[in-house]
């Protein structure tokens, strides 16, 4: 029994430390690492997983967030209207990927994570091409509205990937730089994590308490060291910083499902 309670605490300091430092650095979601892990190491049904996930990503994502904005790395105005797109249209993605199958979401993180890694490291972001304080207000706003669409979409379809799908189209298409790209990021990722916890824990089984617990404190430890470390970094350190943890985080994905 001690054994067993030992490898829960071990396995969710694990996903914590990789959640975290992928939250606080890239602007990632929780989903991405600690769902994995938990269905391949401690056999968590996939809908737990996913709101335990959920859970973590909540407080994580909110205290990297109010980093980000004591440093000015956060889009507020924006935002806003981008979240709303989320939300509503993650809905209409959860409804369309229920005729999906469920191992679209892990291929899916494995290969964005590796992607954005790569890009980060071989292809650092240090000031966009079209800088989004060089667009116009009407320009801005059809991004948000549009790319809001897309992300929750994504999100809702493969029942996870919004925060590195976010941060693709941030620095990519909104042309944030990187530091605000993931302030902006985790800002919208705390509601959005909100809601779908909520509704996980409503619509299914009661979690492991012991193993929600430590995903939700080491998660919330490692993403506030991550996001102060980000904010004071230059932009081409952590870009390298962003691509070795994504690619670190592939890793961790790949073998927990093929474990």
């Amino acid at each position: 029994m001690e054994l067993e309670i030992l490898f829960k605490i071990f396995v969710s300091l694990l996903a914590g430390v990789g959640a975290g430092l992928g939250t606080g650095f890239a602007g990632m979601s929780a989903s991405a690492v600690i769902t994995p892990l938990l269905i391949g190491l401690l056999n968590v049904s996939p809908f737990t997983a996913m709101g335990v996930a959920l859970a973590s990503d909540v407080l994580a994502s909110a205290v990297s967030a109010y980093t980000f904005k004591r440093n000015k790395n956060i889009d507020l105005k924006n935002a806003w209207i981008m979240m709303v797109f989320v939300l509503v249209f993650t809905v209409v993605g959860s409804i369309a990927g229920s005729f999906t199958s469920p191992t679209f979401l892990g291929g899916y993180s494995i290969l964005t994570s590796l992607f954005m890694g790569i890009k980060f490291l071989v292809r650092p972001i240090t000031e966009p091409k079209n800088p989004i304080k060089n667009q116009s207000k009407k320009a801005i706003l059809i991004k948000s509205i549009v790319c809001g669409a897309g992300i929750g979409f994504i999100c809702g379809f493969v029942g996870g990937g919004g925060g590195l799908t976010m941060l693709f189209v941030l620095t990519v298409v909104m042309g944030y730089d990187l530091k605000k790209a993931i302030g902006t990021s985790v800002f919208i990722m705390t509601f959005t994590a909100l809601t779908g916890a909520l509704s996980h824990f409503s619509l299914g089984e009661e979690p492991d308490l012991l193993v929600l617990v430590y995903c939700i404190v080491f998660t919330l430890i490692f993403s506030l060291i991550g996001a102060k470390i980000a904010n004071k970094v230059s932009a081409k350190t952590l870009n390298r910083i962003v691509g070795i943890i994504l690619l670190a985080i592939t890793a961790i994905i790949f073998i927990a499902r093929i474990v």
